[in-house]
């Protein structure tokens, strides 16, 4: 039973309204952990509501939830279109939605947003990626558009290729893959059409003062395909009819729900953070994603810019100090970049207050499969005992999915502490758990999975079978467990374990989810 005082609490605290881009964790919890780090309640629509994996969130429920739930107090709304008019990031890479829906879904959402005018409100979307959701065709799968590796293997492959093909061994590919997809090609080729008009329309929509400000950003896709002409496209509009403050086009999906409510809190402490990037080899800032269309220097400036931050280099003072480690880091430059965070997590006398923050994104990741690489970091900094002393960390998938998890983090401390609502449990229990995700599951338990799915036959891991699922859940969850604790009394003794949950949101070895409660020891 919650008591007056607790419920009084809840009332008076600043509430914040998330419409997550689907129900995964990194979409949907870590937003809300992000305000707790701050002393922000976060509110996001009831799970059931946001679809999983292959079945579509409920838009018009959500926006009935928007209308007759959601708390009218809320200071700021961050939404994802995608949701409100696919039904989720999956959703949205498969035909169905028409255009007319789509854009009726965007009108209510600018409608409704008239309605809240006292409070903040901001809209993301993406652009499609090169691949359609990749998965075999069982299951519940077995009429999931493009599934199958003969379909969506091949549209991946031409999506690829540069636009228009640029010499005849492209050409002749691309006439190859044609005709040996047929309809499927088409319907794929429909369906980036019809997301980038959405885009288009959502951007519109905000240029007429529907949303205070939207940030569209390009899902997995690298430097050359089918996206840059509509990367071009939008950007094209979002430059004629939206200044720089209230549009952005950049790399990343995922991370794009912690970037907005980082910049709404920035906002709630009346504060601009100026951040500084510090790279672990001198050439870091060149190096790219194949996942990403830029460079990550440009991918982070990006990042900064939309989480209401400034970037600041040289002898300028910072408030967040944003550490970079890339991949192929020598002997020394690795030395050098560890001393470097242990003096900036010194809290020695003197000190600004609040002091700056910490945050450490390591994209070790890019090596790919080499998970001695991805675990050095993390190593160093557990046996020089900065983990803990790290104001954050993230370490996975690509390089926005990264920066776009450790700089909100960071922002959110800084924030907490700005306005005396900061939670140092919350802030660990953050931190902890994507060294677990980040680390111990990714580089160590993941690949155990896959080799025993492997050593069973089962060589696609984007789909299992309940049965399946259920076993390798199971199986992970008897791994990582006593990993988990391990890391716990390594970064974070003050505390405890008071409740470890370790599931599987979807049916796919990807990703893990974790519910953490953190007590002092």
């Amino acid at each position: 039973m919650v008591s007056v005082a607790a419920l009084f609490s809840s009332l008076l605290a600043l509430t914040f309204v998330v419409v997550p881009l689907d129900d995964r964790p990194v979409t949907a919890q870590l937003p809300r952990l992000l305000g707790s780090i701050a002393g922000v309640r976060v509110v996001e629509p009831p799970r059931a509501l946001l679809g999983r994996y292959l079945v579509p969130g409920d838009s018009a429920a959500v926006m009935r939830w928007l209308r007759e739930e959601a708390p009218r107090e809320a200071r700021a709304y961050v939404i994802s279109s995608d949701m409100i008019v696919y039904g989720g990031l999956v959703a949205s890479r498969i035909p169905g939605t028409s255009r007319a829906v789509a854009y009726t879904r965007l009108q209510d959402l600018a409608a409704f947003r008239a309605a809240r005018s006292d409070a903040s409100f901001t809209v993301f979307g993406t652009v499609m990626r090169l691949a359609p959701t990749g998965v075999p065709k069982l299951g519940s799968a077995t009429t999931f558009p493009f599934a199958g590796g003969d379909v969506w293997g091949p549209i991946q492959q031409y999506a690829n290729l540069p636009d228009p093909p640029q010499t005849d061994d492209q050409r002749a590919l691309a006439a190859s893959l044609r005709a040996q997809l047929g309809p499927a090609l088409d319907a794929y080729l429909d369906t980036r059409a019809r997301d980038r008009d959405v885009d288009l329309f959502a951007l519109r929509v905000a240029a007429e003062g529907g949303f205070d400000k939207i940030v569209i950003g390009q899902d997995d896709a690298g430097p050359v395909g089918l996206h840059l002409r509509d990367l071009a496209a939008l950007r094209a509009f979002a430059t004629r009819w939206l200044p720089p403050s209230r549009a952005s086009i950049e790399p990343g999906a995922d991370e794009l729900g912690m970037v907005l409510v980082a910049a709404a809190l920035a906002h709630e402490a009346n504060d601009v953070p100026r951040v500084r990037v510090v790279y672990s080899r001198a050439d870091g800032a060149a190096v790219e994603d194949p996942l990403e269309f830029a460079p990550i220097a440009t991918t982070i400036a990006d990042l900064i810019r939309s989480c209401g931050a400034t970037q600041v280099t040289g002898p300028f003072p910072a408030d967040v100090d944003l550490f970079v480690r890339v991949p192929g880091t020598g002997f020394a430059d690795e030395t050098k970049f560890v001393n470097a965070i242990e003096h900036e997590t010194g809290r020695a006398p003197g000190r600004p207050d609040p002091p700056t923050a910490v945050a450490v994104a390591d994209l070790s990741f890019l090596a790919a499969n080499d998970y001695a690489e991805q675990r050095r970091l993390t190593q160093d900094l557990v046996v020089r005992r900065l983990a803990g002393r790290v104001d954050a960390f993230a370490s996975w998938n690509t390089v926005a999915n990264t920066v776009g998890t450790a700089l909100p983090e960071a922002i959110a401390v800084r924030a907490g502490r700005l306005m005396g609502s900061y939670d140092a449990r919350a802030n660990a229990t953050f931190t902890f758990m994507r060294y677990v995700d980040d680390v111990a599951f990714h580089a160590d338990v993941r690949p155990r999975l896959n080799a025993d799915l492997g050593a069973q036959g089962i060589d696609d891991h984007t789909l299992l079978l309940p049965d399946v699922a259920q076993r390798v859940a199971s199986e992970n969850r008897a791994l990582l467990w006593p990993e988990g604790l391990d890391l716990l009394e390594q970064i974070a003794p003050q505390f405890r374990d008071a409740g470890f949950t370790i599931t599987l949101p979807w049916d796919r070895t990807f990703e893990t989810e974790l519910d953490i409660r953190l007590a002092p020891r």
